[in-house]
């Protein structure tokens, strides 16, 4: 590259960083609060339920069909080993680090199902107690009533 080249390349980084910056996105849908139907988050216990199942499923096959690969894997891998192949030792290697990526997994799945088991009784428990307060501010409101004669 001639040194003119890169004066000219310079001088062009520079006239570009002066035009300020611009993002590339979508245009505002119009505003992101009440009213903002896809802006709203909205899980129902339905939802919950099938993302805890698919996860209490998604362990107990994966528990199983994992187990078999680790068990086939070593076994092929000891076979290997005892007939002189050192590939046998690379396959007993993978089949370690199988174990390990099971376990990540399985302990994933079953964070997930425990944590929508807590949540779904940490809403219940709230919906209780907003139905307490609720009913307890009526009550109140009742007495005002009756006491003011309305």
């Amino acid at each position: 590259m001639a040194w003119e080249e890169w004066e000219q390349l310079k001088a062009q980084a520079v006239e570009k960083r002066s035009t300020g910056m611009q993002l590339n996105q979508l245009a505002d849908p119009g505003g992101g609060g009440a009213g903002n139907e896809q802006g709203d988050l909205r899980v129902n216990q339905t939802d919950l339920a099938a993302v805890g199942d698919a996860a209490y499923r998604l362990y107990g096959g994966l528990d199983h069909y994992g187990d078999h690969a680790r068990i086939a894997s070593m076994a092929a891998a000891g076979g290997l080993k005892s007939e002189g192949f050192e590939v046998g030792e690379g396959l007993d290697h993978v089949a370690e680090r199988w174990v390990d990526q099971v376990q990540s997994l399985l302990d994933a799945c079953a964070h997930i199902s425990n944590h929508l088991d807590y949540t779904k009784g940490a809403h219940a428990k709230d919906e209780v107690y907003i139905g307490g307060t609720i009913s307890s501010i009526s009550v109140l409101n009742k007495g005002f009533d009756d006491r003011a004669g309305h």
